[in-house]
């Protein structure tokens, strides 16, 4: 079946984004209650050219459904990866993107006691398909976070502040006054780890690439907390640990690989870790032998798609998720900078996480709230 396309002038996108309103007909035995708008792809591919624009009758949830108004949605890497084919785990097509967001319950099936309608929940799946205004779950695949949270650091709760959390407390003991250094600083990751570093006391030591606009991602990785700030020019030649300001770091967390990646192991102490969960440069790491023989360091690497699906359910994953929501109702967490956008403007936020070269600055949510009114 050939894919159903539209354009920025055509009559269906028009009319797609300005009807809102909810209806009700009748399919079959089942009350259609919702007019949902949403992004969908049918074939792995460049976002920008098989994501478009659709819309779908939601029904009534089952009995052990919740029906959800989608509020707010991120636009992670990971998602445009999912759209590309390339990431591990892959939706069945036709597909919605969107691993992550924070939405509203409208609904719940006759046999759900946990949830109750206006309850607010962010999903607790792997492919969530959370790029559109309405869609049901089962009842175990969302979890209830506070009404008062603010709401972009809700949507994007389960991925970047949920993955930093872990690496600074998985691989190696870290306490007040120990230091860990990072490459891409920037990234949305890498400000959540700014923020966490700051509030359990622990020193952050941050490379980021030389732009235009250095200074203005200095003062903003500043105001998160951020005690030095390189640019990789200078991590080869800082005397920052030699001088004994501070502490050789025990943990090094690298999304960038290649050059950059070798040069953060050089400044790790004797048994430090270092933590691989990215590749923004697409170099391998390459580990000099002296880091082994020498320095006796340990490399690791995580993924945080598998330790959600590992311990879904266990006290670790609740104390985290408790440990995040509270520092972010505190305002100790913030949300990485960012941009959002209506539903309409989608390929602007695709375009941008997609860029390579790590400069677009900011991370970019899709805003259903305005397709409820």
């Amino acid at each position: 079946m050939a894919m159903k396309c539209f354009t920025a002038s055509s009559v269906p996108l028009l009319s797609m984004f300005i009807s809102r309103t909810p209806y009700a007909i009748m399919s079959g035995s089942r009350s259609v209650s919702y007019q949902c708008k949403k992004l969908s792809f049918n074939e792995f591919g460049d976002p920008l050219k098989v994501v478009y624009p659709d819309e779908e009758a939601v029904s009534e949830p089952s009995a052990s459904e919740v029906l959800v108004k989608i509020l707010v949605a991120p636009v992670n890497p990971a998602d445009i990866n999912i759209i590309q084919g390339t990431y591990p785990v892959k939706p069945s097509l036709p597909a919605s993107p969107g691993f992550e967001g924070v939405g509203e319950v409208v609904a719940v099936g006759t046999g759900v006691t946990e949830f109750a309608v206006g309850d607010r929940v962010v999903p607790n799946c792997d492919t969530c398909g959370t790029w559109k205004s309405y869609t049901k779950f089962s009842s175990d695949g969302v979890l209830k976070v506070p009404n008062d949270m603010p709401i972009l650091e809700a949507a994007g709760l389960t991925s970047n502040p949920c993955t930093a959390y872990r690496m600074l407390s998985d691989f190696t003991e870290l306490k007040p006054g120990d230091a860990v250094i990072q490459n891409g600083a920037n990234s949305a990751c890498g400000q959540n780890v700014i923020q966490l570093c700051k509030a359990w006391g622990i020193t952050s030591v941050n490379i980021v690439r030389d732009r235009p606009n250095l200074n203005e991602l200095k003062e903003h990785l500043s105001s998160l907390g951020a005690d030095h700030i390189l640019i990789e020019s200078e991590l080869r030649s800082t005397q920052l640990f030699k001088s004994k300001e501070v502490p050789f770091p025990k943990l090094g967390l690298n999304c960038v690989g290649g050059n950059n990646a070798t040069e953060v192991m050089r400044h790790l102490a004797p048994k430090g870790v270092m933590v691989t969960y990215g590749g923004m440069s697409r170099n391998p790491v390459t580990i000099p032998t002296s880091s082994f023989i020498f320095k006796d360091l340990a490399f690791r690497g995580f993924w945080m798609t598998r330790w959600h699906k590992e311990n879904r359910n266990s006290p670790a994953r609740q104390k985290m998720i408790a440990d995040l929501v509270e520092l972010m109702k505190s305002k100790k967490i913030r949300a990485p900078a960012h941009k959002v956008v209506p539903l309409e403007n989608y390929t602007e936020a695709l375009m941008n996480t997609m860029s390579v070269q790590g400069f677009a600055g900011h991370k970019y949510f899709i805003d259903f709230r305005s397709l409820h009114s």
